[in-house]
């Protein structure tokens, strides 16, 4: 058990991130107050951050690390694949069209991207904003989990 600087509150070792510096192994603030100091900066500091990140992708050892994610999930996900790539060609012919706003909350303020509801039916897609298409994906996700535990 540890108690974090932050919020004062005793939790086990595990809610603590590893740091080799540190006399037990682990930071002094608990993982949750690590995430929401983490939120804070990037938001007060946006741009900064993106740059920061546009460099970091651009290093060499990242785009390998990507390439091989994109095979894994190639190798994975074939149906999820095939999906998007009849969608970006349909969109590419003009057999679907872009959406303006997320279907999802109705802001028009971040781009939309596409969101597939049934793999099987590559064309029927919805445009969403990042944060509701990770919310989507995550309702799929469940969805998927509850359906093996059936089945």
């Amino acid at each position: 058990m540890k108690r974090c600087f932050k919020c004062l509150v005793e939790k086990p070792l595990s809610e603590f991130y590893r740091h080799h510096m540190m006399a037990d192994g682990h930071l002094s603030k608990c993982k949750e107050c690590a995430r929401a100091d983490v939120g804070r900066h990037r938001r007060a500091h946006l741009e900064e951050v993106r740059e920061y990140d546009r460099r970091r992708a651009s290093e060499p050892h990242r785009i390998d690390l990507c390439k091989q994610i994109t095979e894994r999930f190639a190798q994975e996900f074939p149906e999820r694949l095939a999906a998007q790539r009849a969608a970006n060609n349909a969109l590419r012919d003009g057999k679907i069209g872009r959406a303006d706003v997320c279907e999802g909350c109705g802001s028009s303020e971040c781009p939309v991207e596409k969101h597939h509801l049934d793999y099987a039916r590559p064309l029927l897609v919805m445009w969403l904003c990042k944060p509701c298409h990770a919310i989507a994906d995550k309702i799929r996700r469940r969805l998927e989990t509850a359906i093996e535990r059936i089945g």
